[in-house]
């Protein structure tokens, strides 16, 4: 019997509904596939400071260094987070930090639109065209979110109608780095996905304005080289995000440096119908010890306070952070696809949370998050 210990931190807003559905999902594993979960619960975001003072509680950080993965819910509350300061904020207080702690320098984002659910796309049918299946792999640890200096401060002008002849004014820094080890990582890590599915490659840079863009372009396809059976390609940033809008389906393996990603993941997120069916993996190295690759999974949408409890929220996206958990984590790939597999089924039989749903659906299949959660159970093989 594999036993595996998972932090599980569900945050605020509707975290807590949509994780105790995937719990219920691992539980129902566990017999079919021969493994054991030990979940430790813990406190994070709001949850956290209302507990103990922080966002990022020191019991919760200790959970997640015991773990051998994180399941994360969703953090943030927008009516509360104005009330403090912009570092103590759940999200760069809780998760950036436990991004930098645990050097979780590889975010995986798989993009799919599930057939009979071409309605919930914003693009017409003409646009989808053979379809969209898209990895989205964005470097997590670099760039202008983690570059210093990062600050504001003030800086004199000229003004000779202002108190004194001059005026104050305020001046943001915010430095993009990047380093070629950083590249080479995450760049390995894209190539394997890409050897995985089509064998198809896109690097997303601005080599036309920044150095970072430069350095990028060139650290990828040096990397590229070690890997000629798939097909590499470069774009610019900005010919990408229309790209995606245009022909999606030319797509298989898009790789981002870290704000680059972050845009362009949010983007395609709207191409699978809802945030609630988007997954998320960031993921470090794998221990030589262990076998295991630490990991954080957790649904790319946030915390939704306003259908908070109301069992309106679409749980799919936790369900799938966890089938990329029981892949990239622990090697269960089995048990991964026997959850997404249940979850197609689920859909094509028709069942719909409201952020999916449309008209022509049947009334009896619009259901909740909890009976979502039961009809992906019920349909694992």
């Amino acid at each position: 019997m594999k036993k595996y210990r998972v932090a599980v931190l569900a945050g605020d807003g509707i975290g807590p509904e949509v994780m105790r559905e995937a719990l219920k999902v691992l539980r129902a594993l566990e017999s079919r596939f021969g493994m054991e979960f030990e979940f430790r619960q813990a406190a994070v975001g709001w949850a956290g400071i209302d507990a103990a003072g922080k966002a990022l509680p020191e019991e919760t950080l200790a959970e997640c260094d015991a773990a051998d993965a994180v399941l994360f819910g969703s953090v943030g509350l927008p009516g509360r987070d104005a009330t403090l300061p912009k570092d103590e904020r759940p999200e760069r207080a809780a998760l950036l930090y436990l991004r930098k702690h645990f050097e979780l320098f590889a975010n995986l984002r798989p993009v799919r639109l599930y057939p009979g659910l071409n309605h919930a796309c914003p693009l017409k049918d003409s646009r989808i065209g053979s379809g969209i299946d898209i990895m989205v792999v964005r470097e997590l640890t670099g760039g202008l979110y983690f570059g210093r200096p990062k600050k504001t401060e003030e800086y004199v002008v000229v003004d000779e109608e202002g108190p004194g002849g001059k005026r104050v004014l305020l001046r943001a820094i915010d430095t993009m780095v990047i380093t070629t080890e950083e590249i080479e990582r995450i760049a390995h890590v894209s190539f394997e996905a890409a050897r995985l599915r089509r064998k198809k490659l896109t690097s997303v840079d601005k080599a036309n304005v920044l150095e970072n863009g430069v350095l990028w372009r060139d650290v990828v396809t040096e990397v590229g080289k070690s890997y000629p059976d798939v097909e590499l390609e470069h774009v610019f940033v900005d010919n990408a995000s229309m790209q995606l809008i245009l022909n999606p389906s030319q797509y298989d393996v898009l790789l981002c440096e870290n704000m680059f990603g972050d845009i362009l993941s949010d983007e395609a997120a709207a191409l699978a119908g809802s945030l609630g069916m988007l997954p998320s993996a960031s993921l470090g190295e794998t221990s030589e010890e262990s076998g295991i690759r630490f990991g954080l999974y957790e649904p790319a949408g946030g915390s939704a306070p306003d259908i908070a409890g109301k069992n309106l929220a679409n749980p799919i996206a936790q369900i799938l952070s966890a089938a990329l958990m029981l892949r990239y984590s622990f090697g269960e790939e089995a048990a991964a696809r026997a959850v997404e597999l249940a979850v197609e089924k689920v859909l094509t039989q028709g069942w719909r949370t409201g952020d999916i749903a449309s008209a022509s659906d049947e009334p009896a299949k619009r259901v909740g998050t909890s009976q979502i959660g039961d009809a992906i159970i019920a349909s694992l093989d």
